[in-house]
């Protein structure tokens, strides 16, 4: 690695970039950076791209169709029950390790 970090270089879609700049503009630079795990200065190259237009898909026409609260509410109670499930899974992790942990003592 020629860089002295750990972190590969990433690619990342232009589709992903417009979502990452749309997140920007709702929650801010730093905040949307830490949600999605990327650096501030990529995301910042992405905003100073998007505002010059020069980011591919950040045409005016080219913008994302909102999708259907229906649609939404779906996939957030889809996600919700996903949640549930692995904190369930990951309670019972931690209860058979306590176990274990108590029978070796």
């Amino acid at each position: 690695m020629s860089r002295g970090t750990s972190e590969p270089n990433r690619q990342y879609t232009d589709e992903f970039k417009l979502e990452a700049v749309r997140l920007a503009e709702s929650a801010g630079n730093g905040e949307a950076a830490k949600r999605l795990g990327i650096p501030d200065s990529s995301l910042w190259n992405w905003i100073r791209l998007s505002r010059a237009g020069k980011l591919p898909g950040a045409e005016a026409g080219a913008m994302a169709v909102k999708r259907p609260n229906t649609e939404l509410e779906a996939e957030n109670s889809r996600l919700r029950r996903e949640l549930a499930s692995v904190k369930l899974d990951l309670e019972i992790v931690k209860k058979a390790a306590a176990y274990f942990a108590k029978e070796s003592r």
